[in-house]
């Protein structure tokens, strides 16, 4: 190969060597710096999909934390007793019974009540006031689809 380099005219080798060179650093970045690019674009994505996922986390933290100040503040204001009431007499619910305890929870005596008005007050309790029904006691009532309910409500939290 050497004698056959010697051969050639002197441009030749020129264009020779240049061709060599170019083809050389062709090669490298074919090889070497096309895939490193590669790669750097895939961290790239991937970090700004971390970023962006991290941003969302943390806005679900702050918003977690206002609703618990929220619901600290909202819980300390109300009585619950004044809630039951109201709840109870909106749905002419026969309240016999309204306890409260030591541990800050209400046991309230229901007779004689629709067994569905009984369930919308429950579910009024549990969803749209956000107390917690920690333990309910149904018998039935003399006449069919009446109950009595014990129930003994709490704050949530």
């Amino acid at each position: 190969m050497k004698e056959w380099f010697s051969q050639l005219n002197q441009r030749e080798q020129l264009s020779l060597l240049l061709l060599s060179l170019a083809l050389l650093v062709y090669l490298l970045y074919i090889l070497v710096l096309s895939p490193l690019e590669s790669e750097r674009e895939q961290l790239i994505a991937q970090n700004s999909a971390v970023i962006e996922s991290q941003g969302r986390v943390d806005a679900m933290v702050s918003q977690l934390l206002q609703l618990r100040e929220g619901g600290a503040k909202a819980g300390a204001k109300r009585n619950l007793t004044s809630v039951i009431n109201q709840s109870t007499s909106r749905l002419q619910l026969p309240v016999m019974r309204l306890q409260p305890n030591s541990r800050g929870e209400i046991q309230v005596r229901i007779e004689n009540a629709s067994f569905n008005d009984v369930l919308k007050w429950l579910n009024e309790m549990e969803y749209t006031e956000s107390l917690l029904v920690r333990e309910v006691s149904v018998t039935p009532a003399a006449s069919a689809g009446r109950i009595n309910i014990t129930v003994r409500i709490a704050e949530a939290g």
